[in-house]
């Protein structure tokens, strides 16, 4: 597993853990292709309103910093939140 990635998934995780108020119920998945990576991100049905904002703006914000990140490596990354 390339290091990044694993970095990636980390940040996803810290981030949604210090959101929500149930932070053991928050579950980071990745799966890897050659060019791109999607980060799955599971939370419980009562802080999904946490993680993505009004209008979207948290989950956003998380793409963005996740995005950056990325860019470092020749990544593409997905963030999904489900």
């Amino acid at each position: 597993m390339n290091k990044g990635v694993l970095k990636m998934k980390e940040l996803v995780e810290i981030i949604a853990k210090a959101l929500v108020d149930n932070p053991d119920a928050v579950v980071v998945n990745e799966i890897a292709g050659e060019q791109s990576v999607i980060i799955e991100l599971k939370v419980a049905p009562e802080d999904m309103g946490k993680v993505i904002g009004k209008q979207g703006r948290i989950a956003r914000a998380i793409r963005t910093v996740v995005k950056a990140a990325a860019t470092k490596m020749n990544k593409r990354v997905v963030v999904e939140i489900i």
